[in-house]
C-alpha cells in the first residue's frame, strides 16, 4: 500500500501556536526594497523623511520592520528602559552586544529590510580611535549595519578612522545624554549664537570625516533646519528638533506612550491617537502611524513638538 509522503503532510499541516508567542509575518520579500546607506542619502537628497525608532528585541524589532520603519536604533537609552538605570552611563558594551543581537535575529527572522544602527555607550570610545575600532567591530560582528557615537570636535579623527575601515557611522550632536552630567541636565542645546556657531562647525566637521547620519537632540528648530540644508552628504535625524530635519527618531517606548516619568514635549503618544475603538488596534498600527506622521510632515508639529 501507498502511503502519502511525509513531508507533504507537513507541509499542508497548519503550524502549531507557540506558548511563547510568535513574530510577526513580513510581507512579501520580493516587494520589499532592503534598506541600505546609498538608498537613504537618495531618500535624503529628493526630501523623502527618514523614519527610525528604537528597539531592544527581537519582536518589537520585527514588528517595527513590518510596520515600515527604514531604521532600527538600538540605543544605549536600553539603560533607562530595560534596565531601569538613572542614565545612559551605565550600560556596557556587552549589554549593547547581546541587544544588538537580539534585534538583528528578530529582523532576520521575518526576512525584514530594516537598517540596524548600534550605540557605541560611554567609556566604549573615548580612550582612543583604536578602542573605538574594537568596540564598532563588536557591535557590527553582533548584526549592526552602522554605530553611532555622541559628541563633536575631538570625535571627528574617531569618525574618520572608522569610516576608512569600512565602519558607517551615525554622528549625536546638541543634548548628548553620556554627557548630560556635563551639560547640567537634560536642556535644548545651540540657543545661543556662540553655541549654535560651535555646533554648526562640529556638524561640518564630522561629515567632511565621513559620519552619513547625524542624530540632533534638543536642538532648536531653526537651527537644525539650517544644518539640515548645509549637510548634503549628512542625513540629519531629530528629536526635539523640529521638523526641518532629514527625518526623526523617538524612543519605541515613549512613542507608545510607556514613558514611567515626564513624557518630554517632542514626544507624541501614537498609541493614545489610533482612531476607533480602544484596544482595536495596536503596536504595529501605532507605528505605521508614526512613520506615515513623519513622511507626510504632520510630526513633529513645531508648535507643539520643537524649540
Amino acid at each position: 500500500m501507498n502511503h502519502p509522503a511525509s513531508s507533504s503532510v507537513t507541509e499542508c499541516a497548519p503550524q502549531s501556536a507557540s506558548p511563547y508567542g510568535t513574530l510577526p509575518p513580513t510581507s512579501n520579500p520580493a516587494l520589499r526594497k532592503p534598506v541600505s546607506l546609498p538608498r537613504l542619502l537618495e531618500m535624503h537628497a529628493r526630501g523623502e523623511k527618514i523614519t527610525m525608532l528604537t528597539a531592544y528585541d527581537a519582536t518589537f524589532a520585527a514588528v517595527a520592520d513590518a510596520a515600515g520603519v527604514e531604521c532600527i536604533l538600538v540605543g544605549d537609552s536600553l539603560g533607562m528602559v530595560c534596565q531601569g538605570l538613572s542614565s545612559t552611563v551605565g550600560v556596557s558594551l556587552d549589554t549593547m552586544r547581546y541587544h544588538v543581537e537580539s534585534v538583528t535575529r528578530g529582523v532576520r527572522r521575518v526576512q525584514g529590510t530594516a537598517w540596524i544602527i548600534g550605540d557605541l555607550p560611554y567609556g566604549t570610545y573615548h580612550e582612543s580611535k583604536e578602542q573605538a575600532l574594537r568596540s564598532a567591530a563588536v557591535l557590527m560582528q553582533a548584526g549592526a549595519h552602522m554605530v553611532k557615537l555622541e559628541g563633536g570636535g575631538w570625535t571627528a579623527d574617531t569618525v574618520h578612522f572608522l569610516v576608512e575601515r569600512g565602519i558607517p557611522v551615525c554622528a549625536h550632536l546638541g543634548l548628548t545624554p553620556q554627557t548630560v552630567h556635563a551639560l547640567g541636565g537634560y536642556r535644548v542645546q545651540g540657543k545661543t549664537l556662540e553655541s549654535a556657531a560651535i555646533m554648526k562647525r562640529h556638524a561640518h566637521e564630522l561629515q567632511d570625516a565621513g559620519a552619513t547620519l547625524m542624530v540632533l537632540e534638543m536642538v532648536p528648530s531653526a537651527l537644525a533646519s539650517a544644518l539640515t540644508t548645509e549637510l548634503p552628504h549628512c542625513a540629519t535625524i531629530g528629536i526635539g528638533a523640529g521638523n526641518g530635519t532629514a527625518g526623526q527618531v523617538l524612543v519605541l517606548h515613549d512613542m507608545l506612550g510607556l514613558n514611567l516619568g515626564k513624557m518630554p514635549k517632542f514626544v507624541r503618544n501614537f498609541m493614545a491617537d489610533l482612531p476607533g475603538v480602544p484596544g482595536q488596534h495596536g503596536i504595529k498600527e501605532a507605528m505605521q502611524a508614526y512613520v506615515a506622521a513623519v513622511k507626510q510632515v504632520s510630526f513633529p508639529d513645531n508648535a507643539l513638538h520643537a524649540w
